[in-house]
């Protein structure tokens, strides 16, 4: 399984998203720290999920970098998140 597919699957089972869009910008970091051959190592997530209603912008990337804690320790070295409740606005 990619790593962009674990994420996915990991985001899912956390906070059961209305809507997740997960983008390898890896390619875009060529020459950057952390940029590996292969790519896999700069996301961005966009994730709207009733879980982070009444929850901070803070306390939303903390509930997502728990659940991808083990990603983000080993393979991911960049991690870009837009994380909002139904209703807020989006990207």
């Amino acid at each position: 399984m990619s790593t962009k597919d674990t994420i996915i699957s990991k985001l899912r089972e956390a906070f059961l998203p209305e809507s997740l869009d997960v983008v390898d910008e890896s390619h875009l970091h060529e020459g950057h720290a952390g940029h590996r051959s292969g790519g896999e190592t700069h996301f961005r997530v966009y994730i709207v999920s009733p879980t982070f209603e009444g929850k901070s912008r803070v306390e939303r990337h903390r509930m997502i970098n728990a659940a991808l804690a083990q990603e983000l320790s080993a393979s991911v070295h960049a991690l870009a998140i837009h994380a909002n409740a139904p209703g807020e606005n989006r990207r």
